[in-house]
């Protein structure tokens, strides 16, 4: 079944792209470039979180305390509940990723204010935010590897092609 449209996939591994890029690449003018470019594709998924396709709208998947208990006591059961859309907790990382990579995109922006010249801060708060999206992102691919593994549900290639196995048609 038809899950993930193109922009959402277009975003997705865009972004992917640009956070390698920016973690492994040079601190360059491209690096200050993509990473306005990566805070911009974020925005428009935003937007597109609420006018979107219908799994990609924060409707389908919003992580709301009582769906992110709920799928916490399935994990602990040994038995994860199916989700057409994001899983809860991939729902809590994807907001993660994007607060950081939108907060990546500001502290960026502060270091280069003539207002912040010479502070450190801003520079120490940039690279703080950068390890943190680098943990998050080893766990964010290592979860889906993980659950694609236990579920029998290849996540990523779901999100390439946009289509997931409808779990009625597996039982």
């Amino acid at each position: 079944m038809k899950v993930w449209d193109g922009f959402v996939r277009l975003t997705h591994w865009a972004v992917a792209g640009i956070v390698l890029w920016n973690l492994f690449g040079p601190t360059d003018s491209t690096h200050r470039v993509l990473g306005y470019v990566a805070a911009g594709l974020v925005a428009a998924r935003i937007v597109w979180g609420f006018v979107g396709s219908r799994h990609a709208r924060f409707s389908a998947w919003w992580p709301t305390r009582s769906h992110l208990v709920d799928y916490l006591r399935s994990l602990a059961k040994g038995k994860p509940m199916h989700h057409v859309s994001h899983n809860p907790l991939g729902a809590l990382m994807a907001l993660f990723l994007w607060f950081l990579i939108l907060a990546l995109a500001v502290s960026g922006w502060i270091m280069r204010l003539d207002a912040f010249w010479g502070e450190d801060w801003p520079q120490e708060i940039h690279a703080w935010l950068s390890v943190a999206v680098e943990v998050c992102v080893c766990v964010h691919v290592a979860a889906a590897v993980l659950m694609s593994v236990w579920t029998r549900e290849n996540l990523i290639r779901a999100m390439v092609t946009g289509n997931k196995q409808d779990k009625h048609q597996r039982e």
